[in-house]
């Protein structure tokens, strides 16, 4: 431990050298917004030498006011994160699936924006703490912009949008002390099965990654790839690592959290920098309608996987970073990303989790960056925009001139085209609140559990008592049911740790 925190240190205080020669020298002349160039830049102007400031003072009017408003609202998740630039090469041609061109046009590179982050906690927090990683990227292809909102984890925590407010309020701070508080996560966990999924991924050793460069991707959600003629295959996208997927330590990550709380920040900026791009190989899980079918659970359930025997996986592609953001906040801060930006040849499934997604990402970087948030110079499309959208703060674009905003208008602008049809989705069933709560939240957390080895379950298991013993004994009982009821096995473990007075391990019992 006490070599790699050395290295870590170290490298840390090399990278300064790496991360401030960005900094560009200009000799122009200072001026203020609109262009008004100034002599003294230094002094404010006052009423005699030892005066107050006065309200002339245009200058300092100006500056004081544009600091008072240089922070945007802060990502409600997500709000950590590290971005860079590079391209998508297409390996695969998948034109027999869908009409998206990025899938298809084996050989073309498409430009790529992406931002890595910590699912929770906020902006100024330490990189290496346990946690989900986001991996989002943005496609600037010949079709529009697509995006892709993926994690390092193939399923979430949750199946029903509706409970995705409740997850981010538990993962926040106590209302009363403002601090995190394993009670209030752990309450909310134990009270939904569905939820044991994601305990065996977050506390296992990914967990916490090495950095960002260290980690898969998965899209979580299920969408449809689609032709013209109207031929639908569910698809989920993957990314591997070319670096390897690699973990820190516990005891490692809770002190390199205060000795270099960017490491993942500053290990992708640096080694970008000195020319090892990292890169990922994209698969895509292909299901049938079918098969999806015969699928022993709902195939559109984000707390599940798909079973192998039922997909075909198939290349597609590497996504390499070989740039830097030339300035943080304009390149990575303002970035956004939404999964409802989807081009012709691949929709949206029912996925309940995903169905929210479609509103809540788009309305969030409406809140945080402006209505015409698209039009930033790091979200723009590269192919040209027509559509009835228009003014609106922050427009700067030419507000599409006298294009007609209007439709049907006799001016041949815009129209659009059958190619792009979407595929029908199933309808005519009544609506209602339907509680998916006690669907099927066992069997795959079994699966997962029984496949590990005998290191690997030591591990989750010790990860998870760590957290469960700062918690109400009614909590942690909870805790175990629920585990006992995946495994009894991971029920005895963890009880084993928890080594609560006067509790008789069920797992315990029964292996006995």
């Amino acid at each position: 431990m006490r070599t790699f925190l050395l290295v870590v240190l170290v490298s840390a205080l090399c990278s300064l050298s790496v991360s401030t020669k960005k900094l560009e020298t200009v000799s122009a002349n200072y001026t203020r917004a609109d262009g008004v160039p100034i002599y003294d830049i230094f002094s404010s102007q006052t009423a005699g030498r030892n005066g107050p400031v006065v309200l002339q003072d245009v200058n300092f009017i100006e500056e004081i006011q544009h600091v008072n408003r240089e922070r945007i609202p802060e990502r409600i998740v997500h709000a950590k994160g590290a971005g860079a630039f590079g391209y998508f090469i297409c390996t695969n041609d998948l034109s027999e699936f869908t009409q998206a061109n990025v899938l298809s046009n084996v050989g073309e590179k498409t430009s790529v924006a992406v931002r890595f982050s910590r699912v929770f906690g906020g902006r100024g927090e330490a990189d290496t703490v346990r946690d989900i990683r986001g991996f989002a990227i943005k496609f600037f292809t010949d079709q529009g912009n697509w995006d892709l909102v993926a994690i390092n984890f193939p399923n979430f925590w949750i199946r029903d949008t509706m409970r995705f407010p409740s997850l981010i309020h538990v993962i926040n701070r106590n209302p009363v002390s403002n601090l995190y508080d394993p009670a209030m996560l752990w309450d909310f966990l134990t009270l939904l099965p569905e939820t044991l999924t994601m305990i065996l991924r977050v506390y296992s050793d990914e967990g916490i990654p090495m950095g960002y460069r260290n980690i898969d991707g998965h899209s979580v959600n299920s969408f449809a790839l689609t032709r013209p003629d109207g031929k639908l295959t569910y698809v989920k996208f993957n990314l591997k690592s070319n670096q390897g997927v690699k973990n820190i330590p516990p005891n490692e990550a809770r002190v390199t959290a205060g000795v270099d709380p960017d490491l993942y920040s500053r290990d992708l900026f640096n080694n970008i920098e000195k020319g090892n791009f990292p890169s990922w190989n994209i698969t895509v899980d292909l299901l049938t309608p079918e098969n999806a079918r015969k699928m022993p659970w709902n195939p559109f359930d984000a707390t599940k996987i798909w079973p192998k025997r039922l997909v075909k996986t198939v290349p597609v592609g590497t996504l390499v970073l070989d740039q830097n953001p030339s300035n943080f906040f304009a390149d990575v801060e303002q970035l956004s990303f939404w999964p409802g930006r989807l081009i012709p040849g691949i929709e949206p499934t029912t996925d309940r989790l995903l169905q929210g997604r479609l509103f809540a990402y788009n309305d969030a970087a409406m809140y945080r960056l402006g209505v015409n948030n698209q039009l930033l110079p790091v979200n723009r499309p590269r192919d040209p925009v027509a559509n009835r959208e228009r003014d609106g703060k922050g427009r700067c674009d030419g507000n599409q001139g006298g294009a007609p905003s209007y439709y049907p208008n006799s001016f041949n602008y815009p129209r659009g085209h059958s190619q792009y049809r979407l595929a029908p989705t199933a309808s005519g069933f009544p609506t209602k609140h339907y509680n998916n709560t006690d669907d099927d939240n066992y069997s795959v957390p079994a699966l997962i559990w029984n496949s590990l080895g005998v290191t690997e379950k030591n591990s989750i298991a010790s990860n998870i008592a760590n957290d469960l013993s700062r918690t109400p004994r009614s909590i942690q009982y909870r805790a175990l049911e629920n585990f006992y009821k995946a495994s009894p096995d991971w029920e005895a473990r963890v009880a084993a740790l928890l080594s609560i007075p006067g509790y008789t391990s069920l797992g315990a019992s029964e292996s006995g």
